[in-house]
């Protein structure tokens, strides 16, 4: 599920954004200054890094009971990158390209992991997108194909299809629904509903629904800043190699906390999250079977995360009033 919210919320927004600043000849130009915004859903460079706190989880191995164990430190760094090579009325052509660092420490030795040990995971991904109508509304068309792997090897090709309509799109409202398609014999599920909502309250906060990703409440504060409070889907995975053999190792993340995101000039844009995370699952499974025949599973305690980032927008323009 986690693998799945990381491809398919780009492909539900971004699109959304780029159309109705692209057919400035069909959308009412208050519609262009709103979603214009110095804070972007989608950004073309950015780095951060997560620490979390320790915390317990009860493992088991082929459906037996293994003892308590603790993961003393957990770290993370992420870099990611969208870059776009055609944008027009009817087309986008963009790839997007992601790496993830993971390191994890032990209280005890697990199955198939070190006590401490580092993971390298990175996926690269091309998209195709054509802008239509349907129903006299704006419809949105997709085909992803994406690989990915580790520092050692190339592992698996995903596809992806999406379609999605614009069910609003005025200076305070923007509404879209679809359908995504998955292309993965490891997937958890071969489709997903696809249904974003955001809407501008008089009082300056702002609904920003993304599902199954995330539901939040933002407001911009001070001249440059804007603060984030709510609950979003993430997700861990990475590629281990125990005996010379391939296995997977996927996570399901639920982050319930607070963002601050601060415009410092020049597109760069710096952001702080804080809150509880809890993971629902943390399974391993051969490469070759799916999330649901796993032979490793975690169930892990709650624990408190803090992130610090860092992005840049080379086409973000300040918001219009």
């Amino acid at each position: 599920m986690k693998i799945l919210n990381k491809i398919i919320v780009p492909l539900a927004i971004l699109p959304l954004n780029k159309i109705i600043a692209q057919k400035k000849d069909s959308i009412p130009q208050k519609v262009v200054a709103f979603v214009s915004d110095k804070f972007p859903q989608t950004r073309d460079l950015n780095v951060e890094f997560t620490q979390l706190t320790p915390y317990k989880f009860s493992p088991e191995l082929y459906d037996a009971d293994l003892p308590e164990n603790k993961i003393k430190n957990y770290q993370q760094v992420k870099a990611n990158a969208n870059v776009y090579f055609i944008k027009n009325r009817k087309w986008m052509l963009s790839t997007s390209l992601n790496y993830r660092f993971t390191h994890l420490e032990s209280e005890n030795e697990m199955p198939l992991f070190n006590n401490e040990q580092n993971f390298h995971y990175h996926s690269e991904a091309l998209s195709l997108t054509r802008f239509s109508k349907l129903f006299n509304k704006i419809a949105i068309y997709s085909a992803t194909a994406s690989v990915d792997g580790s520092e050692q090897h190339f592992e698996r090709i995903r596809g992806m299809l999406t379609a999605s309509l614009v069910l609003k799109a005025t200076a305070d409202t923007k509404m879209t629904v679809g359908i995504a398609v998955i292309i993965d014999p490891s997937s958890q599920v071969p489709a997903m509903p696809i249904f974003t909502y955001e809407h501008r309250f008089n009082n300056g906060w702002v609904a920003d629904v993304i599902l199954p990703k995330k539901v939040v409440m933002r407001k911009d504060v001070f001249k440059n800043g804007r603060l984030s409070l709510g609950t979003e889907m993430d997700g861990t995975n990475f590629y281990l190699y125990p005996d010379g053999k391939r296995y997977e190792f996927r996570q399901l993340e639920i982050n319930s906390g607070a963002m601050y995101e601060h415009k410092l000039g020049n597109n760069l844009i710096g952001t702080l999250k804080a809150g509880l995370r809890a993971t629902p699952s943390s399974r391993i499974f051969a490469k070759e079977d799916s999330f649901n025949d796993y032979i490793f599973d975690m169930n892990a305690k709650p624990s408190f995360y803090f992130n610090v980032g860092i992005s840049y927008n080379p086409f973000g323009k300040p918001r219009q009033k």
